[in-house]
């Protein structure tokens, strides 16, 4: 009876299924006419001001049952994968495989691009400097360990600029070849790892050594090798190695999440929706740093975070980053940055960006 009820909504399903094949091999052709108008004017292939455009459009637009942010991760992989029609933009990220980078990587771009994982950071920034990546991804704030000094360091001395933010949600799992914790004698992972699982640690494995080790992907690699050993990751890295999940979203911070920057040579244009980050530095005198952001209040611009970092070329000099609210092209933005650079010491547009969803 059951059957014969399924069987002609699974007909329905069908018939929708050939719909969309052919709506989405439309969309694919009309973006191929898009590539060839940008081959033309040499403009570039990723546009994420359009993106964040559309992405906020297929929310507005969705009446359900799905989730908007489930619809958005759809239409994420339909342009990831009518953008590699032009061209597949090559990433690079801090590696090895099966990272939270990575996952940025394809929540930013979809799936359809080139992964290059990099050893260090700075290698990320030196391959999108030399041409051999056409963007970059690099975590540059944990929301449970702080800022990473080395990203706010080379965003600083680069000539590259943020062309965009990605902010997930850090998961982490306990995984071993076998999903069981028999024979185990080490959990291995990042520091920041073990550290964002510490409570939940010391609960549950009390007795069993922590190692730490130079990213969760490598710990994943341990354990794939060695049935002594457990690692902390992400699911995809479970996924990647063909490791278990013994224990899932152990980490201490239920809300625990990490945000990356994307760097590259593209300068983003409005989206609506947009964020700007500077650096700044004042001369060490009292109230400098408020006489030096009061042009962000007399021009209405909220500003969003503010961290300050040692300058190391004289006693207790800062630099400041500042992210605000708004693009660089906006009417109150500008004015109030022409103020704040007229006024700094030291003034560098790190880049205006669509904000994360």
């Amino acid at each position: 009876m059951s059957e014969q009820k399924l069987q002609p909504l699974r007909e329905k399903i069908d018939a929708i299924d050939a719909q969309l094949i052919d709506l989405l091999n439309q969309r694919a052709r009309v973006a191929q006419e898009v590539g060839h108008v940008k081959a033309e004017t040499n403009a570039p292939v990723f546009r994420p001001e359009r993106e964040a455009q559309v992405l906020l459009k297929v929310a507005e637009r969705n009446a359900g049952p799905l989730l908007g942010a489930d619809l958005q991760a759809i239409f994420r992989e339909v342009m990831s994968a009518c953008r590699a029609l032009e061209k597949r933009v090559t990433v690079a990220y801090l590696g090895p495989e099966g990272t939270f980078s990575e996952q940025a990587v394809f929540r930013q771009f979809g799936h359809a691009v080139l992964g290059s994982p990099c050893a260090s950071i700075d290698q990320v920034f030196r391959d999108v400097e030399a041409g051999t990546a056409d963007f970059g991804v690099a975590p540059i704030e944990n929301s449970s360990e702080g800022v990473i000094n080395r990203t706010l360091d080379l965003l600083l001395q680069t000539t590259l600029t943020i062309s965009g933010e990605i902010s997930i949600p850090i998961h982490h799992s306990l995984m071993t070849k076998s999903g069981k914790m028999d024979g185990v004698t080490r959990i291995c992972a990042h520091p920041q790892a073990l550290a964002q699982c510490d409570a939940w640690l010391k609960q549950n494995y009390p007795n069993i050594v922590r190692d730490a080790v130079s990213s969760n992907a490598q710990a994943a690699v341990m354990a794939k090798e060695s049935d002594n050993v457990a690692a902390i990751a992400g699911d995809i890295a479970a996924q990647t190695y063909g490791l278990q999940i013994v224990a899932a979203h152990i980490q201490d911070d239920p809300h625990n999440r990490t945000r990356f920057a994307v760097i590259g040579r593209l300068q983003t244009l409005p989206s609506a929706r947009d964020q700007t980050s500077i650096v700044l530095s004042v001369p060490n005198q009292a109230g400098a740093v408020y006489r030096l952001l009061a042009p962000l209040a007399q021009h209405g611009v909220s500003m969003t975070r503010f961290e300050s970092r040692p300058a190391r070329m004289g006693a207790w000099d800062y630099y400041f980053y500042v992210d605000i609210e708004g693009h660089a092209q906006d009417a109150k933005v500008a004015q109030a940055l022409q103020e704040l650079k007229a006024n700094a010491a030291f003034y560098k547009l790190l880049g205006s960006y669509p904000a994360s969803f």
